[in-house]
């Protein structure tokens, strides 16, 4: 899907359905994180008032969809509760930080294809979710908010990439190339992290 190279498996999946609440929670945080790294990035880039837009409209998506998690965790009478390590995003960044960098490729050009390929990830995620719930009793909510949430990733990774085009001056096959670079690692870290649970124990997390 999308730029992934490697996909998901089912043990995930079992293991999310599982622990529904849990992995309700998990999302929470990560749509907050999602929406402080926008900001993040449109505070450290204020000269251009077009990227600007781009990271408030999109922590904005965030922020709705973190408010609507949210409702669901109280409904069901869950707190949210401390935020947990996400060992995908911060494994990730820190392999993309240790690459060496060549024209057209900046350290906020890495930034924003790093955000494309979390983004990737959890659509591809939520479609899986989507299609575990379809037409089960009790789960329409769920399978609603999956629903929505696959189409909101795929149009955040499209911004993300298009956002990583602009910061390299236009060379779209110079950020292409990284892309697919990049998308090798994740792929790689993927599996590491899913040989290191194989049972899918600590896995009902949007990136477990």
């Amino acid at each position: 899907m999308l730029c992934l190279k490697r996909a998901t498996d089912g043990v995930w999946v079992g293991a999310a359905l599982r622990h529904p609440d849990a992995l309700l929670a998990d999302h929470a945080h990560c749509e907050m994180k999602a929406a402080s790294n926008a900001l993040s990035l449109a505070a450290r880039h204020p000269g251009d008032i077009g990227f600007v837009r781009a990271m408030a409209d999109l922590a904005r998506d965030e922020i709705e969809h973190f408010q609507r998690v949210l409702s669901m965790l109280a409904a069901r009478g869950v707190s949210l509760g401390p935020p947990p390590v996400d060992a995908y995003a911060v494994l990730l960044r820190r392999a993309v930080g240790q690459l060496e960098r060549r024209p057209p490729v900046t350290p906020l050009v890495d930034r924003l294809l790093v955000g494309a390929l979390i983004e990737a990830r959890s659509c591809e995620r939520f479609k899986l979710l989507a299609d575990a719930t379809a037409g089960k009793d009790g789960l329409a909510s769920h399978h609603a908010l999956w629903s929505e949430l696959l189409s909101a990733e795929a149009r955040h990774y499209r911004t993300f990439v298009d956002l990583a085009a602009a910061a390299a001056g236009g060379d779209r096959a110079g950020v292409a190339a990284r892309l697919d670079r990049l998308s090798e690692i994740e792929g790689s870290l993927v599996a590491d992290l899913a040989r290191g649970d194989e049972d899918g124990a600590s896995r009902a997390t949007i990136h477990g």
